[in-house]
């Protein structure tokens, strides 16, 4: 068989994959609470018939004259990657148990609607039997794909391909000594009034803002939408139809805008994949059987995390982008300063939620999550005792008593989507921005004048050709190095940190 067949084959699968993803956008935007079950099992169904198409007698034997065509191709040639990632996903799927993967397939939307119903009633207890069930079926997972140290290290590696549970603590641990000192000489500083952001922001305006953000920044909207929802989130269906959503709070200006920013980055990166590789494995995760052109979890959150933080965090961002901000909303901000919104945009306050969170606190929601999930995968922590574990966590870390189930350990989708392993990605992500953007800037004299100027084009464009454009055909080590010259370096982002905030601070 030839190269085209196994292209036919794979096209089968990425359908497939894309045809659940509209079910699972359907079930976090629009679904009526009615459809829980039923959809759970369409999705499982589709998802199984993505797998079945993947590892059947045909597309192996596909893969077998794929192979020896492209075998005289250079290594890191799209056709021969695409063929090398389908034999090692193959190789992965058959090493998994069809029951088990069907049951994770099933149990994703009816343990996010239970999810949504305990995080509505603050009550733990509603989702504590589906995470339980979670959290086995990981392990069995993980038993069944193999790892060297600890189970957690198979369970990471389905999002962040080479990062294992010893990596991540050498990570966190520089994380941690770099920014644990600046947090306690700001947490002595004077604070700026953070009160301006609960005034009144009708919703309706929150949404034309943000979208006028995203396009800026260069999410296109032919090729997408925004909708609302319970937790933000990206998803797309190929690169012509990628839709992000985020959540409002007429009393919180900044979770709608900052969601907005997030998901766009997302988008952006989704929206920029080469055509070529539409329907291919290259814009296929065959791994976790999920649609998705972003080469890793990681260097998917380094641009939703650039843009959200990078860019719309900045002060230039907010001198352009204030004064239509103030237009939008004079009732709330007639009276505010742009520095002071831009102070109180970017304040430092341990609190609650993730995904509110400051860029010096963030890190250590995550770290915080990383530690819990593993604790949770190796049976030194019960599911039951979970919410004791978090709160604990919480007031140790970033000083904070949680007063309740919904803003503590019910706050985040991840765990009802099966996602254990997932969220060291977004400290990676952040890591991984800093070391890009850094590198765009030294490396086209066109990116700083166009960020002065409020034009964004120059550094997408950059990113485009540095990530974006390559969908999954490199890893995320490649394309840093590719890139920057070195694999994953925390040093950059570090230094972010401490150089803006001793400087908005003045510590």
């Amino acid at each position: 068989m030839s190269y085209a067949a196994f292209s036919q084959r794979l096209g089968v699968v990425n359908d497939l994959l894309n045809a659940a993803s509209v079910l699972v956008w359907d079930s976090r935007t629009m679904m009526p609470p009615g459809g829980v079950a039923s959809r759970g099992q369409q999705i499982a169904t589709l998802t199984m018939l993505a797998r079945q198409t993947l590892i059947d007698a045909e597309t192996r034997h596909a893969v077998d004259g794929a192979e020896r065509e492209v075998a005289g191709e250079p290594e890191d040639a799209p056709a021969r990657r695409a063929v090398a990632q389908t034999r090692a996903a193959i190789d992965h799927h058959l090493r998994i148990p069809e029951a088990l993967e069907r049951r994770r397939a099933e149990l994703r939307t009816t343990a996010q609607a239970a999810w949504v119903r305990a995080r509505a009633d603050s009550d733990f207890g509603q989702f504590a039997p589906y995470l339980t069930e979670t959290v086995d079926l990981a392990r069995q997972l993980a038993d069944a794909a193999g790892y060297a140290a600890h189970p957690y290290d198979a369970l990471v590696s389905a999002f962040e391909p080479g990062e294992t549970a010893a990596s991540l603590e050498a990570l966190f641990a520089t994380l941690r000594a770099g920014l644990r000192p600046l947090l306690r000489a700001i947490g002595e500083a004077t604070q700026p009034d953070t009160a301006i952001l609960a005034r009144d922001y009708p919703e309706d305006r929150q949404r034309a803002f943000g979208l006028g953000i995203a396009g800026r920044f260069g999410y296109d909207m032919a090729r997408g939408r925004l909708d609302p929802t319970v937790h933000p989130f990206e998803i797309s269906f190929t690169r012509n139809d990628v839709r992000i959503t985020t959540r409002y709070d007429r009393r919180n200006i900044v979770s709608a805008l900052q969601g907005v920013m997030h998901e766009a980055g997302h988008g952006i990166y989704e929206q920029n994949v080469d055509p070529a590789y539409t329907r291919t494995p290259l814009a296929t995760d065959l791994i976790g059987l999920y649609a998705v052109g972003g080469t890793s979890f990681g260097a998917h959150e380094s641009q939703s995390r650039l843009w959200e933080n990078r860019v719309g965090r900045s002060r230039r961002f907010w001198e352009l982008s204030y004064p239509a901000l103030q237009a939008t909303f004079p009732e709330a901000l007639a009276d505010v300063p742009m520095e002071a919104f831009y102070r109180a945009f970017n304040a430092v306050r341990p609190g609650l939620i993730r995904t509110e969170a400051d860029e010096l606190t963030y890190d250590f929601h995550v770290m915080l999550r990383v530690d819990i999930e593993r604790a949770m995968v190796d049976g030194s922590l019960k599911v039951a005792d979970l919410p004791e574990a978090w709160n604990a966590a919480m007031l140790r870390d970033l000083g904070v008593r949680v007063p309740d189930d919904r803003r503590g350990v019910l706050q985040d989708v991840h765990w009802s989507t099966g996602y254990i392993g997932s969220f060291c990605t977004y400290t990676i992500g952040n890591v991984m921005s800093a070391q890009l953007y850094e590198t765009a800037l030294i490396q086209d004299a066109a990116i700083a004048p166009g960020l002065e100027a409020g034009d964004y084009a120059p550094l997408r464009v950059w990113l485009t050709e540095a990530v974006y454009r390559h969908g999954r055909r490199f890893s995320r080590d490649e394309l840093l190095v590719r890139a920057t010259g070195r694999a994953l370096d925390p040093a950059p982002y570090v230094s972010y940190l401490q150089d803006k905030y001793r400087s908005l601070y003045g510590v």
